[in-house]
């Protein structure tokens, strides 16, 4: 079987990559460039992508790189951009992983005559009584399923994930029996392309304008402090909110960028009911989604799923929780796992405004 890896550098790609060797399938590897020029440092940097390389000379196998960089700037980088400039609260990785990762690259593999598509992500393709379906990696901790909830059935038809079935502490044992060099490597960053929080404004307010704006107490109405750009703070934040005047903690409940308020309050302000989504949250058209459905609803890449069921009215989809969660922010991404099997991605949608 002919077999295309997505070698990000990483010890996961790598062990991946060394197992379909071994396997005996006809195996060469890709590096995406998805980011900036010839720097040390970032998503797919220079060392990156030689220690893809190394790694596939290694193994024996060609290596590709494919330039994504014109998609990753129009499908990421631009709607990141867009999203903080709206006072949303984006995840880029979800959307690299979404158009980049398995969309155009499996469409690529398959132009290219390859059968099979693997990666390194913590997550696991398993075979279900409609076909293959997507559930969470053996290690909890390194679990990404989350970042990859829109995939489809089309993807998963031809995308293996052989790590998500080991720790990463295993994973890493066996980069070290095969001596690959990547086998002590970090692992990677949430935000590729930035490096740091302070990184973040950096990169925004080098996009576009911030808003200046009023805190505003939700329970007394009060200005409590002003901040520089309203943009940059997301639903649940504490950090840069000035304490009450006892001392109490206060987050950020609201950010409302055309009245250049931002309210802030207890954390239990932050806590919500329901959420609206974007659209249906079927994304695999072997999973059946329906109003009325128990659902488990995780909201962040390292967040608990919560429980909680999806109801739709005049194509309006909503996630209903059993108990109110905090800090859910449009733009947010939720993914729905079913708590008969709570491994099991049932489908994704983003928070609507």
């Amino acid at each position: 079987m002919k077999v295309l890896v997505a070698m990000s550098g990483g010890v996961d790609s790598s062990v991946a990559a060394a197992l379909m060797v071994r396997e005996g399938h006809d195996v060469a590897g890709a590096t995406l460039k998805l980011w900036g020029g010839a720097s040390d440092s970032g998503c797919c940097s220079v060392t990156d992508v030689d220690d893809a390389r190394r790694v596939a000379q290694v193994l024996g196998i060609d290596h590709f790189v494919f330039n994504y960089s014109e998609e990753f700037s129009r499908h990421v980088v631009q709607p990141f951009v867009d999203d903080y400039r709206k006072g949303y609260s984006p995840n880029p990785c979800i959307e690299c992983n979404r158009h980049l990762k398995f969309d155009l690259f499996v469409a690529r593999a398959r132009r290219l005559g390859f059968d099979r598509v693997v990666t390194g992500h913590h997550a696991r393709v398993l075979d279900g009584p409609r076909g293959r379906e997507l559930f969470r990696g053996a290690d909890v901790a390194k679990d990404q399923s989350y970042v990859l909830g829109y995939l489809g059935a089309d993807e998963l038809d031809v995308v293996d994930l052989p790590v998500g079935h080991w720790t990463k502490d295993h994973v890493r044992e066996l980069a070290a029996e095969w001596n690959l060099r990547t086998w002590d490597k970090p692992d990677s960053q949430d935000v590729c392309f930035i490096e740091s929080t302070a990184g973040r404004e950096a990169f925004l307010r080098d996009r576009f304008e911030p808003t200046p704006a009023d805190l505003i107490d939700t329970e007394t109405g009060d200005v409590v402090g002003a901040v520089a750009a309203a943009e940059l703070l997301t639903v649940g934040q504490r950090r840069g909110i000035t304490p009450g005047r006892h001392g109490e903690r206060r987050f950020v409940t609201r950010v409302d960028l055309p009245s250049r308020r931002v309210e802030v309050g207890p954390l239990e302000k932050t806590l919500v009911s329901e959420v609206r989504l974007v659209d249906s949250p079927r994304v695999n058209h072997r999973i059946a989604v329906y109003s009325g459905q128990s659902i488990l609803a995780q909201v962040s890449a390292h967040g608990e799923p919560r429980p909680g069921r999806l109801t739709e009215a005049e194509g309006q989809w909503r996630v209903v929780f059993e108990c109110p969660e905090r800090a859910v922010a449009v733009s947010q991404s939720v993914v729905l796992y079913d708590p008969a099997q709570p491994e099991r991605v049932l489908g994704a949608a983003q928070v609507a405004p």
